[in-house]
C-alpha cells in the first residue's frame, strides 16, 4: 500500500500547552485508520493540524510526500484534505443545496458541482428531500450528513472525520458508520476520530491509540479490539 498521508515527529501546541509531543503515523491509500483514546489525548489536534487549523511547531505532515504543515486551511483543502470538524459546523441559515456549492468553492465548472452534488444526494437520500431547507432545521444525523457531504464536495483524497456519532440516537450512528464504509469501498481514505471506539474499531483497517499526545499503541484494528489494554481503558470491559 502506498503512503498517501504521513506524520512524523509531529509536535503542536496551543499557547504553552503541548498538546502533541512527537506523533508518528501513517494512513496508507484506501484504509480507514481510527484514532482512539481518552478526551485530551490529543485527536482532534491530530486532525486539525493535518488540516491547517493549527500548525505544528516541529514535525512534519506529508500528503503524498508533499510537506502540508504551515499551509493555510483552504491550501490544505486545495490539495486534497477534507475535514468533518466535531460538531459539524454546517452553515445553519444556507439551505443544503447551498452548504453543498460552498463545499465545492474550489471548482469552477458548474457541470462538475452539478454531478457531485447529484452523487451526494444520492448517497444521502434525506438531503435530495431536504434540499432547500435551512441547514438549521435538519435534525443532527441530517446536520452529520450534510457536514461530510459538504467535505465530499471537494473530491478530497483524505477524509478526516472527527466524532461523527458525537450526539446521535444508536440508528443514526450505524446509518453514519454505514455510509463511512461505503464512502471507503468507492476508493476514499479516511483517518477517523471517534469516541465510540468500538464501531470505530469494527469498521477500520488500522488503528493508533494515542494518551496526553503520544502514540502508544499501533496494530490493526482487529488485534486491537483483542487487546486487553484496549478492552479495558476504551471498550469499558471490566
Amino acid at each position: 500500500m502506498a503512503a498517501l498521508l504521513e506524520l512524523h515527529e509531529l509536535h503542536t501546541y496551543y499557547g504553552q500547552i503541548h498538546a502533541l509531543k512527537g506523533i508518528t503515523l501513517t494512513v496508507n491509500e484506501g484504509e480507514i485508520v481510527t484514532l482512539v483514546g481518552a478526551n485530551g489525548a490529543g485527536k482532534s489536534t491530530t486532525l486539525r493540524t493535518i488540516s491547517g487549523i493549527v500548525k505544528g511547531r516541529r514535525g512534519s505532515v506529508k500528503l503524498r510526500g508533499k510537506e502540508i504543515n504551515g499551509m493555510r486551511m483552504h491550501e490544505v483543502t486545495a490539495l486534497g484534505v477534507g475535514h468533518v470538524p466535531e460538531g459539524r459546523r454546517i452553515f445553519p441559515l444556507l439551505t443544503v443545496r447551498e452548504n453543498l456549492e460552498i463545499g465545492a468553492w474550489n471548482v469552477q465548472d458548474r457541470a462538475l458541482i452539478t454531478e457531485r452534488m447529484e452523487r451526494m444526494f444520492t448517497l444521502f437520500p434525506r438531503l435530495r428531500e431536504r434540499a432547500f431547507q435551512k441547514g438549521g432545521t435538519l435534525s443532527g444525523g441530517e446536520q452529520q450528513m450534510l457536514a461530510i457531504a459538504r467535505a465530499l464536495m471537494s473530491d478530497p483524497q483524505v477524509l478526516l472525520l472527527d466524532e461523527p456519532s458525537m450526539g446521535l440516537a444508536p440508528v443514526l450512528v450505524e446509518a453514519i458508520f454505514d455510509i463511512i464504509v461505503q464512502i471507503n469501498r468507492e476508493g476514499k481514505t479516511v483517518l477517523l476520530v471517534e469516541q465510540n471506539a468500538l464501531m470505530a474499531l469494527e469498521v477500520a483497517h488500522r488503528g493508533y491509540v494515542l494518551q496526553t499526545g503520544e502514540v502508544v499503541l499501533t496494530d490493526s484494528a482487529k488485534s486491537l479490539l483483542e487487546n486487553d489494554l484496549v478492552r479495558k481503558a476504551y471498550l469499558g470491559e471490566p
